[in-house]
C-alpha cells in the first residue's frame, strides 16, 4: 500500500522528480539541494530503516511510502502519486545531479521528444563498473533488436509526460521497470532522445548492480521485458 506525506514547505509545481529511496540518508541532503527551484521532489521511500524519510520531508520534499520492495514499484509509487504535467526520474544515491533535467524538461515541454532518456557518462573510478556497464550494453543491443532503437544506455534519468506515461500501463515492479517504459514507448510511437549525463561515484552500495550477480538477475528479468508483444500504439503527448 502507498502513502504519501508531503512537508508544508513543499509548492505546487509544474515538474515532479520522482526519487527512489532505500537507505539513502547520506545522500539525500546532495541530491535534493540539487533539484531546480520550483521543482517538486517526490522521494518515495521503499521501507528504508536508517530515517530517509525523515530526512527527506525535513529537507522539504514530498515523501512517499511504498511497502512494496522493488525499484519498479517505488518509480510506480512516485509516477501514480505525481500531480504535475512533466514527471522526471532520478536515482537518490547522488550519482546523478537531477539539475541535468532541466534540459531534458524543455525538451518535452516544447515538443520536440516524448521521453527523454539520460546516457551516462562515468566520471572517475568506481562510477560504473564494468559488470554494470557489460549487463548495460547487452540490453541496450537486445532493445535494438526488440524496437530498432538506438540507444546507447538504459540509464535512470528521464523525463516525459505524466499522462501518456500512466497510458503505457507498466506493471513490472523490479529491475524491468526503466526498461518497460522505454520498450513500450517505442511500440507507441513515441519520440526517444538521449542527452549525455555525468555519472558520479554513487553513495552507498547499489542495491542492484553492486555485484555481477545482482547485476546479470536484472539482465534476467529486463530480457522477460523484452519478450514482451508490441501494444496498441498510444501517443506520446
Amino acid at each position: 500500500m502507498t502513502t504519501v506525506t508531503t512537508s508544508p514547505n513543499s509548492p505546487t509545481t509544474d515538474v515532479d522528480v520522482v526519487l527512489p529511496c532505500l537507505n539513502e540518508a547520506e545522500a539525500l541532503p546532495w541530491v535534493l539541494g540539487r533539484i531546480p527551484a520550483g521543482w517538486r521532489a517526490l522521494v518515495v521511500d521503499n521501507g528504508s530503516t536508517d530515517g530517509s524519510a525523515d530526512i527527506a520531508r525535513a529537507l522539504g520534499a514530498t515523501v512517499v511510502h511504498e511497502a512494496r520492495r522493488g525499484f519498479g514499484a517505488a518509480c510506480h509509487a512516485g509516477l501514480t502519486a505525481a500531480s504535475a504535467d512533466i514527471v522526471c526520474f532520478c536515482d537518490c544515491d547522488a550519482s546523478l545531479d537531477p539539475g541535468l533535467l532541466v534540459p531534458f524538461v524543455r525538451e518535452v515541454h516544447d515538443g520536440e521528444a516524448d521521453l527523454v532518456l539520460g546516457r551516462r557518462r562515468p566520471q572517475g573510478r568506481g562510477a560504473w563498473p564494468a559488470h554494470a556497464r557489460a549487463g548495460n550494453l547487452a540490453l541496450a543491443r537486445m532493445l535494438r533488436r526488440r524496437t530498432g532503437l538506438r540507444l546507447h544506455d538504459l540509464g535512470p534519468l528521464r523525463a516525459a509526460r505524466r499522462e501518456p506515461l500512466l497510458g503505457l500501463s507498466l506493471d513490472d515492479r523490479r529491475s524491468g521497470y526503466p526498461l518497460q517504459m522505454v520498450v513500450r514507448a517505442a511500440d507507441a510511437g513515441w519520440r526517444i532522445t538521449e542527452r549525455d549525463v555525468a555519472y558520479l561515484p554513487r553513495t552507498g552500495t547499489s542495491k542492484v548492480t553492486g555485484t555481477w550477480r545482482g547485476t546479470w538477475q536484472a539482465v534476467r528479468d529486463m530480457s522477460r521485458v523484452l519478450k514482451e508483444r508490441p501494444r496498441v500504439r498510444v501517443g506520446g503527448g
